[in-house]
Formats: C-alpha cells, sequence, structure tokens
C-alpha cells in the first residue's frame, strides 16, 4: 500500500459549520475511494506565507492515507480544484 500526505487550506470567512462540512466531505470521498485514513488532524486557522486569492490566513487541514491505487488520490485532486472553498491542496506520496 502506498502512503500519501494530504493537505488543503479552507477560505477563513467561511462559518465554523461550513468549514467542518468541507472537511468532512473531502475525508468522505477519500473513504469512499478504499483509502485508509491513518491520521486526521484539523490544524486550525493559520498565516499564509502569501496571499492567495486575496486570503492572508486560511484554515488548515492535513491527512495521512494508504491507497492500493492512485485512484484515490485523483479524485481528492478534481474535486479539490473545483471546490471554492478550498483555496490550495497539496498530495505528496511518501517514500519508505
Amino acid at each position: 500500500m502506498k502512503k500519501y500526505d494530504v493537505m488543503f487550506i479552507v477560505k477563513p470567512d467561511l462559518e465554523e459549520g461550513a468549514i467542518k462540512e468541507v472537511f468532512d466531505s473531502m475525508k468522505a470521498l477519500l473513504e469512499d475511494k478504499k483509502a485508509n485514513i491513518v491520521e486526521a488532524k484539523e490544524m486550525g486557522q493559520r498565516e499564509l506565507a502569501y496571499e492567495i486569492k486575496k486570503y492572508k490566513t486560511g484554515y488548515y487541514f492535513y491527512f495521512l492515507i494508504e491507497a492500493d491505487t492512485a485512484e484515490a488520490v485523483k479524485e481528492f485532486d478534481r474535486v479539490a480544484l473545483i471546490n471554492e472553498n478550498i483555496i490550495r491542496h497539496l498530495v505528496v506520496k511518501v517514500e519508505g
């Protein structure tokens, strides 16, 4: 099984319930695609290193997942790109 670090940043101007909803929907998406979520962290609101889409802060979320195929990662990437509440995301394959 391959491991991946998945991180995404949600807009800071959303209500707390909407932020939680984005996190839950992305977690459900990974689980639906048969990815095993080893670790899930809500890292809270942090300042961005540089301005992204006119935002200076964002809510950070992190998953460590295991998946047999890259299908879960590809679907996460596709959905994160079209989700207007996610301002940035990153998926990195963990070696070892």
